[in-house]
């Protein structure tokens, strides 16, 4: 499956910031369902950030997606791949 990378950086109220890219299936092209997905995971943090927009998220590339990933999308809609100050 080819998927849309979306890389996100959303600030967190302790003031560091989250990276973390937001993948999809690479023919879902609205924006406002992307964004929900992100604030979906981000709700399933212990601490609070701030918002999360075009200005935070935003398309990067294209790519194969290996069968892991693959699985979580097709049960959630989205896979997150945690970066940086995600935990």
């Amino acid at each position: 499956m080819r998927v849309a990378v979306w890389d996100t950086y959303v600030q967190r109220n302790d003031g560091l910031v989250m990276h973390f890219d937001i993948l999809v299936p690479d023919d879902l092209e609205n924006e406002e369902v992307i964004f929900r997905f992100g604030k979906e995971y981000l709700n399933t943090k212990p601490f609070a950030t701030g918002k999360l927009s075009a200005e935070e998220c935003r398309f990067c590339h294209m790519e194969v997606a290996p069968y892991q990933v693959v699985e979580q999308i097709n049960k959630k809609g989205y896979f997150v791949i945690e970066m940086e100050n995600c935990s």
